[in-house]
């Protein structure tokens, strides 16, 4: 276990959260706690930047916006596997189990179970090698994230990077890369989007 990767994972949690006023009063301590680290901060200071320069009603419209109103920057992390596939159900029901096994009380406050933030914060607060392991397996969704941010210009790629940096291996460079590191074809049954949507990434068989 990585004390800088900890500060690292709870750092990004926080700053891939929604704006509200408790996150932008935290920024002094992001900042300090990833100061203790050389280099990690660099990756944070566009995001940190905003929370702190941003009026809130902004701020928070932009996060909205970006991050909830549409799946170009989906932070659910079985969504770029499974999209809206009736496999989800049992894909989150993974998540459950893995918060359920360290024996400490989850409080996923009504987001589903495989919500970055909330990942990042299990990993980084309560058990580090059950949450770097659903970081691993879910890392080609990550990527995607990470490439989806970089298209658009926003501030959090570089948090993605850094996030990305911590898996063993080397990030894709394309989609296309990513859709290799999966390894599988495209879901075949959907509920909801198109299930060959280029978002989406293959399905994983148990």
């Amino acid at each position: 276990m990585s004390r800088r990767s900890q500060v690292l994972y709870l750092a990004a949690a926080w700053c891939l959260s929604y704006p509200d006023e408790d996150l932008v009063a935290r920024v002094p301590l992001i900042r300090a706690a990833l100061a203790e680290f050389p280099g990690v901060t660099a990756g944070f200071e566009a995001v940190l930047d905003q929370l702190e320069g941003t009026p809130a009603m902004e701020l928070q419209a932009f996060y909205v916006r970006e991050f909830d109103l549409g799946k170009r920057h989906a932070l659910h992390l079985s969504y770029w596997t499974d999209g809206d596939t009736r496999r989800r159900g049992e894909v989150l029901g993974t998540f459950k189990e893995a918060y359920r096994q360290s024996d400490i009380l989850v409080d996923t406050q009504g987001e589903l179970p495989d919500y970055l933030p909330m990942v990042l914060e299990y990993a980084a607060r309560v058990d580090f090698g059950a949450g770097h392991a659903l970081l691993v397996r879910y890392r080609p969704s990550l990527e995607m994230l990470r490439l989806g941010l970089a298209r658009d210009g926003l501030p959090h790629t570089k948090i993605l990077e850094a996030l990305c940096a911590t898996l063993p291996g080397k990030s894709p460079r394309d989609e296309q890369d990513v859709m290799r590191m999966a390894g599988l074809g495209p879901p075949t049954e959907a509920v909801g989007p198109d299930p060959y949507d280029p978002r989406l990434l293959p399905v994983r068989r148990a």
